[in-house]
């Protein structure tokens, strides 16, 4: 409890301090180079390759075990080295052992990161400054932020917002909570590999098929106790504010959790779009490509940048209401053991 305190606290006072070497960036170069190892060609060299006579283009079976491959050694590694660190710093001393687990912790976070990032497009476009605002959008979207106009990028980061208020800050703290940081650090594992390989495209869908099922399924309890977790901040915030309402979180939640190409992503996003009263989803670009998404919530109110903010306001209680419901399980188990 003390390194999970400790951790939290230093996600939302630093981040992810810049300069400093993060294991997820780790994972993520190690996804790099299995998939440089793993994966046989490029589209184009098997095209090639194919008509010399040379080369047989890998049936989808294969891809998706050689996909898995890379999936099960990358999280291998990855609870491996956090339990390896943790063992070998507890060993040296409790005091160190703690320290390392809340500082592992602070890196399985995400809610300071998100918050600066999102805010930055927010402060772009307060002064007008749209070109400085695609730019920023970019570092946590993965559309074509030079197709979208002011609207359009407002609702992308409120959007991520509230897409990663689960991914990026609720359920990573609900496997950490679990299981310490190698549960935590797992998860990572998990979304990173997602994020990286979970796309229908020539080169992903089937090498990255398993990467993007397995978030599916380590994500379908969390997205949805976390849209549970905004609705309840809604509650909270809505004490304080007229322009958050808990009961239109619900309705829509009701209504739209299962409007998205995801299983689980609908699920934050249908109790934020109620909770503000806006609209999310619509034509996206990725890579030149239109994909329609389909709309979440109802346009009561006109998109705007305190949107924005609200959004963050809903992630950060949500992160509080969910430390103070667990604390508090924790003592009650732990008084009755």
């Amino acid at each position: 409890m003390i390194a999970l305190v400790t951790g939290c606290v230093l996600d939302l006072c630093i981040g992810d301090p810049h300069g400093i070497p993060h294991p997820v960036v780790g994972i993520g170069r190690m996804i790099s180079a299995l998939e440089k190892r793993l994966y046989p060609v490029s589209r184009t060299e098997a095209e090639e390759e194919s008509r010399e006579g040379s080369f047989i283009v890998p049936s989808p079976g294969r891809m998706i075990r050689l996909g898995f491959r890379l999936w099960i050694t990358v999280m291998i590694v990855a609870v491996l080295i956090t339990m390896l660190m943790l063992a070998a710093a507890y060993l040296i001393h409790p005091y160190a052992g703690i320290a390392v687990e809340a500082v592992l912790t602070c890196y399985i976070l995400a809610a300071r990161s998100l918050y600066d990032e999102s805010m930055k497009v927010c402060k772009d476009l307060e002064r007008g400054d749209t070109e400085a605002a695609r730019g920023d959008l970019s570092m946590i979207v993965g559309r074509d932020t030079d197709r979208l106009d002011e609207t359009g990028m407002i609702r992308a980061a409120v959007e991520t917002v509230a897409e990663n208020t689960s991914d990026g800050v609720l359920a990573p703290l609900l496997y950490t909570i679990l299981g310490g940081p190698v549960l935590g650090m797992m998860y990572k594992a998990v979304n990173t590999m997602d994020s990286m390989l979970g796309y229908h495209n020539d080169r992903y869908e089937y090498f990255g098929r398993f990467a993007a099922k397995a978030d599916d399924v380590f994500n379908f309890v969390p997205s949805r106790m976390s849209a549970w977790f905004i609705m309840a901040s809604a509650a909270v915030l809505g004490l304080f504010s007229n322009d958050i309402s808990a009961a239109g979180a619900y309705r829509i939640w009701r209504r739209d959790r299962q409007k998205h190409l995801s299983p689980n992503s609908a699920q934050t996003e249908s109790a934020c779009a109620g909770s503000l009263g806006i609209r999310l989803g619509g034509t996206s670009y990725y890579g030149g490509v239109p994909v329609e998404k389909p709309a979440i919530g109802d346009d009561n109110r006109q998109i705007e940048t305190a949107h924005i903010r609200y959004a963050n306001r809903l992630m950060f209680t949500s992160e509080l209401l969910m430390f103070i419901i667990f604390g508090a399980l924790y003592l009650i188990v732990r008084k009755g053991l």
